[in-house]
């Protein structure tokens, strides 16, 4: 369901998701990209889920003017040689070989992202790219999601997960208990993936965004909000393709 507010001259957008209980009150998601999604509890009145989202607009304001400004320092990729991408939240200078009788992948060496590939252009390069780092996530996110899981009382064994490359979201989890994870979160630090796993765990648990859900998550992973900020501050550039 769609709805907008104004504040000032801005016509601000947001989605309504209506949640089963036992979630109890609103809750305002701005999307790296500037999306807004709003949770409520199944069965509320559409006009007092407007009126909450109404009485936070400088908050959401705020997080959009924010979000604008980090997307107008992100150039379009080109996927040329001397480009940085991240990896495991380090930077990594991008180097492209063209070699049409060499066999085509991707190589981490002595701080570059060596790419051989028989083709300059950039979606072949692009393609080459999104492969490793599909594969690195494969691996990375199954330690972690052991790793984590492991401290998590109400599980028994790690859930699995799969992979899908996604705009707005890092993560999400299926009603079943399987997580989806987005590749693109191997590009950032350690504990910013982990807030992300642990995000989802919760919703095993609770599948909301209530105070139970944030008490669990904090239960968990203490300084999570920590790591939520620098994800969000780096989304534009780990979304970036």
């Amino acid at each position: 369901m769609r709805r907008h507010i104004s504040y000032g001259t801005d016509r601000i957008g947001f989605s309504i998701r209506f949640l089963p209980r036992p979630m109890r009150r609103v809750s305002i998601h701005v999307m790296p990209d500037g999306k807004i999604t709003v949770d409520a509890p199944e069965g509320a009145a559409v006009d007092a889920v407007v009126a909450a989202v109404r009485s936070r607009v400088r908050w959401i304001w705020l997080r959009l003017r924010a979000c604008h400004e980090r997307a107008r320092h992100v150039l379009p990729r080109e996927y040329v040689s001397g480009e940085s991408h991240f990896y495991l939240g380090k930077r990594y200078v991008l180097k492209v070989f063209v070699c049409p009788s060499e066999p085509q992948g991707v190589k981490l060496r002595g701080g570059k992202l060596e790419v051989t590939t028989r083709s300059r252009d950039a979606t072949s390069v692009r393609v080459l790219l999104d492969a490793w780092y599909r594969q690195r996530a494969e691996d990375v996110f199954a330690r972690r999601v052991a790793a984590c899981a492991a401290t998590v009382p109400w599980l028994e064994t790690a859930p699995g997960f799969r992979l899908r490359t996604m705009r707005t979201q890092w993560g999400s989890c299926s009603p079943k208990g399987g997580l989806l994870l987005n590749p693109l979160l191997v590009k950032a630090p350690g504990p910013c993936m982990d807030y992300v796993i642990f995000h989802e765990l919760c919703h095993l648990k609770e599948h909301n965004h209530s105070v139970r859900f944030y008490s669990l998550l904090s239960g968990l992973l203490p300084d999570w909000q920590k790591w939520k900020s620098e994800l969000d501050e780096l989304a534009e550039h780990l979304l970036n393709r």
